[in-house]
């Protein structure tokens, strides 16, 4: 089988070893207590349950009427204890539900639903009510993914099961565990997009895995209502950095390119992490709302590198040391993988919708070099998989040209950290691109505020 890929990236070490054979171990807070985060991903919720009251695992506990929204479940059985702000990814302080477990084992599950004879309309509202947001990073809506603007035809739905960020191997674990499960959700997904293709998408560090897959794909019973649902196939793309981002994916496994300031579906596709599909098919066989994260947690810093699956809200500060033990010299904590992931300033954070890893690293992992003088090298250039021209980017910023710096790609940047890392002089690139950003688009509110376009 040959291995596609894309324009760019980098080749950053791989640093699976530790955890890509070990099983997922399903795992609890040893204080019994999770913070859940009222809003994870889309538009703001509100809590819709109070301090005192006895939840059950899978109850709604917060919402928004938004389009944009996904609710928020209980994960464990328990009482609310506190609703206020706390610590969580990104170190910013966001509203939390707090929930004791009483070792009850309460569940409230939606009623199973047949994915391939319910209305289009039904199979959305169930994707909304479970609560699935995108679990590679962004934390995007899935229902909004699978319900793409009128006048997009969706012919591929890629399962994105690259996982091309160092250390995290929790995507490979979910295929090899659980692969029916991501076959039935990508046929899922295909049905109600309407896709006749459906693709999973690994780099070829992962081959071993093709063969489960496609054993699964063999046992999948295709229902004769959802049109292309047995269209589904494996294809390798070159271990490199980014090759799981969405636009990096489509070109490698279609050959297609996502437009400038589009989306996907303006390519014809629609890419959804495996994890996401895994949950897609709880949602409809089980009536099981995202309540649980699977995540590795590794680096050199941690004596017991895992991969792990906790109820969503448990502060990883609450494992240690029953479940993960730390060696002596952590120089950082990290939520996510290490080029895409954020840098937080302690472990009592809770896990997200969308954590797939936390990394301890110790000083030989991280680089603490002070940012030198751009030498006009052009490694940036090279490195970009976007095609895009950092160095100009980060000129214009610095000179204060947000125009200047739009018109060289600011804004299409996907902040993969690929240009950061060949940087000889170590400038954070990155991190000025996301400042820029944020200029950019405080700029748009203020013209908008006034009226202007």
């Amino acid at each position: 089988m040959s291995s596609t890929s894309f324009k760019g990236g980098v080749h950053p070490p791989e640093r699976k070893d530790r955890t890509k054979d070990l099983p997922v171990e399903a795992l609890v807070p040893f204080t019994k207590t999770v913070w859940i985060p009222v809003t994870q991903g889309g538009a703001p919720n509100t809590p819709i349950v109070k301090v005192g009251e006895t939840v059950a695992r899978g109850q709604k506990i917060a919402e928004s009427d938004a389009f944009m929204s996904v609710p928020v479940h209980a994960s464990v059985a328990g009482t609310v204890k506190k609703i206020e702000t706390r610590l969580v990814t990104g170190n910013m302080d966001a509203l939390c539900i707090c929930i004791e477990a009483d070792d009850s084992g309460a569940t409230v599950y939606m009623p199973p639903l047949d994915p391939f004879t319910c209305s289009r309309e039904e199979a959305l509202a169930r994707v909304r009510d479970a609560g699935l947001v995108g679990e590679g990073g962004a934390a995007f809506p899935t229902h909004v993914k699978l319900n793409p603007p009128k006048g997009s035809k969706i012919e591929y739905v890629i399962a994105n099961g690259a996982e091309c960020e160092p250390y995290l191997t929790i995507d490979a674990r979910i295929l090899q565990e659980q692969a029916h499960k991501v076959v039935d959700g990508l046929a899922i997904a295909m049905h109600i997009t309407g896709a006749r293709t459906g693709i999973i998408a690994l780099e070829d560090n992962k081959a071993d895995l093709a063969g489960v897959l496609e054993k699964a794909i063999a046992n999948q019973r295709c229902n004769p209502v959802g049109a292309g649902a047995c269209d589904i196939s494996v294809v390798l793309c070159k271990t490199k950095y980014p090759q799981g981002g969405e636009k990096m994916l489509i070109t490698a496994v279609t050959g297609r390119e996502v437009p400038s300031g589009a989306l996907p579906a303006a390519a014809g596709c629609v890419v959804q992490n495996v994890g996401t599909l895994k949950d897609m098919s709880e949602a409809f066989r089980q009536g099981k709302p995202l309540i649980d994260r699977g995540l590795t947690v590794s680096g050199s810093a941690c004596a017991t590198a895992k991969n792990i699956e906790v109820p969503i809200g448990t502060l990883v500060g609450d494992l240690i040391p029953a479940n993960i033990t730390l060696n002596p010299g952590v120089i950082k904590i990290i939520a996510g993988g290490p080029m895409m992931g954020i840098a937080m300033k302690s472990a009592n954070f809770p896990v997200q919708k969308n954590t797939s890893g936390v990394l301890f690293l110790s000083a030989r992992e991280t680089s603490l070099d002070e940012e030198g003088p751009c030498i006009g090298c052009g490694r940036c250039i090279r490195a970009c998989s976007c095609r895009l021209t950092p160095v100009l980017m980060m000129r214009a910023l610095k000179g204060d040209k947000l125009d200047e710096s739009k018109r060289c790609g600011l804004m299409d940047c996907i902040e993969c950290g690929s240009c950061s890392y060949v940087c000889p002089a170590r400038i954070p690139l990155v991190q000025y691109f996301r400042l820029g950003k944020q200029k950019v688009r405080t700029e748009m509110q203020k013209q908008a505020a006034k009226g202007v376009k």
